[in-house]
């Protein structure tokens, strides 16, 4: 029985996924979108081994959702693969009382897989790593926090080179 708890523990930490956590919509029961974070995040420490927890950040919204977001990344280990992680998350999503809408929509809980240590991973439901996720502070500030070394398979930067692109001050044009 040992050897099992060996294998499994061994080949839970053979995946790791950098997940996004966003939330613009206060809940009954776990209040702000802060408090709705610490809960998912304390519910993903159930699929895996949390190996880090980013800061909560606030952020201003994307499209027409005029509320802002709590936004934090975590990194999970864990031995799903990208579909049944995928699957997950939606079930934990919809536990919140999360539906599928528009995009952009103001949402209770939205949880994103950004990046996995397979590195890309393409189906006709899911891209790993997220298409958006080099455009968005909102991701890549967290996430520099907890994984600054993190690899991009598609552009072969570090987490902290993307953010550092994406937040440097561009001169204006003469």
């Amino acid at each position: 029985m040992a050897d099992c708890a060996k294998m499994s523990d061994e080949t839970a930490a053979a995946q790791s996924y950098l997940i996004a956590l966003g939330s613009n919509i206060r809940h009954s029961e776990y209040g702000s979108p802060k408090g709705v974070l610490a809960e998912a995040e304390r519910r993903l420490g159930r699929v895996g081994t949390m190996r880090t927890v980013s800061a909560t950040i606030n952020s201003a919204p994307l499209g027409p959702s005029k509320r802002r977001y709590a936004n934090s990344t975590v990194v999970l280990a864990n031995a799903l693969d990208p579909p049944v992680m995928l699957k997950t998350l939606k079930a934990i999503e919809r536990q919140f009382g999360t539906r599928r809408g528009g995009r952009w929509q103001a949402r209770v809980l939205d949880l994103d897989i950004i990046l996995w240590s397979g590195g890309i991973w393409a189906s006709r439901t899911l891209a790993i790593p997220h298409p958006e996720f080099r455009k968005r502070p909102f991701v890549l500030r967290p996430a520099v926090e907890i994984a600054p070394d993190w690899m991009d398979p598609v552009t072969a930067l570090s987490l902290r080179q993307l953010n550092a692109r994406l937040t440097k001050a561009c001169p204006a044009p003469s």
